[in-house]
């Protein structure tokens, strides 16, 4: 049986997780962290980077900034959607107010902007704000 390479979103260690494990909470090897959470995780540039190139999971991102309004009031449904998708995707968060040079690199003109990451390669790109279940339907 084959796993699927997941990064640990606390400390950057590379998991393989069987398949048919991955809606049962698993955890890192490393460090313990769940590699799963059902909710939305802050990340920083270096993590993403790695789990966006490694991951064979879903990997989304919520490029934000706390100033934007329309960020905020997608800040839960977000969490919501991650919750829904716990086992199919991981569902991250990236505020480009820390990390500027996300737009550059991600060639992001307008937040808040979700780019769905798998297998080392950008599949889907969706800007505007967006309720939990347009998420799940757009992850999906």
């Amino acid at each position: 049986m084959s796993g699927k390479k997941i990064t640990c979103l606390d400390c950057g260690q590379i998991n393989r997780v069987p398949a048919d494990r991955l809606d049962a909470s698993p955890k890192c090897g490393t460090c313990g962290w769940p590699l799963m959470p059902g909710k939305a995780i802050e990340v920083d540039w270096a993590t993403l980077q790695k789990a966006a190139r490694t991951d064979e999971v879903p990997l989304v991102v919520d490029f934000w900034a706390p100033w934007c309004g329309p960020c905020k009031m997608m800040g839960p449904e977000f969490s919501k959607a991650a919750g829904t998708l716990k086992g199919r995707a991981r569902l991250v968060k990236l505020n480009t107010e820390d990390f500027p040079q996300s737009g550059q690199t991600y060639g992001i003109r307008g937040i808040p902007t979700m780019i769905r990451f798998e297998k080392g390669r950008e599949g889907a790109r969706q800007s505007g704000a967006m309720r939990a279940d347009q998420i799940v339907g757009w992850v999906e």
